[in-house]
């Protein structure tokens, strides 16, 4: 791995399948509708990129604040129903624009809209793999977006920033690249001149005592830099190094020049089972346990049984994602549940050989396995 002296960065260069994520803000004018040589430029970038052979995968914000301009609205809506009558309007404008210009390149792009269940439903998320992976044999660029025009919560760009580094991590990239309007992380606003910008990130040390804060420049975007470094927190976490830099400067990033920040990843890839777990899935319900448990489970890496858990919050079902909270209520694990919640509170505080003589067998089991969990 070079370093921030002039030198081509390795990581960028031999990276044979790239996962770049850009935000609407680079995208579209400040009155909504696409900008057209935006758009070009970038794709121009990514074309080149798959002459040379190199993989492909585009996470693009832009539907909503794309579709601004066709309906006569001046500013991105506040209620959920016109921000997806936007983005049902803009998501065909967006993906016929990138059609068009990857047709220049001889390439054509395959339309891949997620939604939340997508990605924390495991059967899905193994769907969504199948999809991406096919696409990219066929030598199709897949085009990937939050699916705005049914999601029903957390309807914002700034998702797709975790969304980006999902997917990276959900076809094994070697590169993700987060473009904004933002030229790299600072150490604070980077209009202030006291500012200085981070070159690299090694680890959480190198983030100490920066103001991460703040969205872009941009009044059609909302994710801010907080999201681009929790999206590289979760990539690197799967051992993908990150480039976090403007849009304007995509070329120069996609050619390993010391641009931007780099975020470097860790040396040991969790396992792919574990990774959707902790970062893929969002908890139905909680379970709250009293210090043996935690200490059991957090400690000495038990599964969860039904005599540790003190109560139960939530509407889950045999299968679901649950956190394990302490007596303070921290979240220190999650796993996948192996009961419904209705079955629960009359299991609490009583051992599997107690619950199978009262029950029968079937109930002398782990309320969460151990090989199903994860600590946060």
């Amino acid at each position: 791995m070079t370093t921030q002296n002039g030198r081509v960065r390795d990581a960028v260069t031999t990276a044979r399948r790239v996962v770049v994520k850009i935000g609407s803000s680079s995208l579209t004018t400040a009155t909504g509708g696409l900008a057209d040589e935006r758009v070009d430029t970038l794709v121009d970038t990514l074309g080149r990129l798959t002459a040379e052979g190199r993989e492909v995968v585009l996470v693009s914000s832009g539907a909503i604040a794309a579709g601004l301009a066709p309906l006569g609205l001046s500013r991105r809506p506040r209620d959920l129903a016109t921000q997806q009558a936007a983005a049902s309007v803009g998501q065909g404008l967006l993906i016929g624009r990138y059609a068009a210009s990857f047709a220049r390149h001889g390439r054509t792009v395959g339309q891949v809209l997620l939604t939340v269940d997508d990605v924390t439903r495991r059967a899905h998320y193994r769907n969504a793999y199948r999809t991406l992976r096919k696409l990219l044999d066929l030598r199709a660029v897949p085009i990937v977006n939050e699916n705005d025009t049914v999601a029903t919560q957390e309807i914002r760009f700034g998702d797709n920033d975790r969304l980006a580094a999902l997917v990276a991590a959900l076809v094994h990239a070697d590169l993700l690249v987060l473009l904004s309007d933002v030229d790299a992380l600072w150490t604070g606003d980077p209009t202030n001149p006291h500012s200085t910008r981070i070159a690299e990130v090694r680890d959480d040390a190198d983030l100490a005592g920066i103001t991460i804060g703040g969205a872009g420049r941009s009044g059609v975007g909302t994710g801010g830099m907080v999201t681009k470094v929790e999206a590289a927190r979760i990539a690197t976490g799967f051992g993908i190094p990150v480039v976090l830099t403007a849009a304007d400067l995509a070329t120069q990033a996609l050619a390993g020049e010391p641009v931007g920040t780099l975020f470097h990843p860790q040396r040991q890839r969790p396992t792919a089972r574990l990774f959707w777990l902790a970062h893929a899935t969002s908890p139905r319900g909680r379970l709250h346990l009293d210090p043996g448990a935690v200490a059991a489970v957090v400690g000495r890496r038990k599964s969860l049984l039904p005599a540790g858990i003190t109560a139960v919050d939530g509407t889950f079902t045999a299968g679901d994602p649950v956190d394990l909270v302490d007596t303070a209520g921290a979240s220190v694990a999650r796993g996948l549940v192996n009961y419904d919640a209705v079955e629960l509170p009359g299991l609490l505080g009583r051992s599997t050989s107690e619950l199978a003589a009262a029950l029968g067998p079937a109930y002398e089991r782990e309320v969460v396995h151990r090989d199903d969990l994860v600590l946060l």
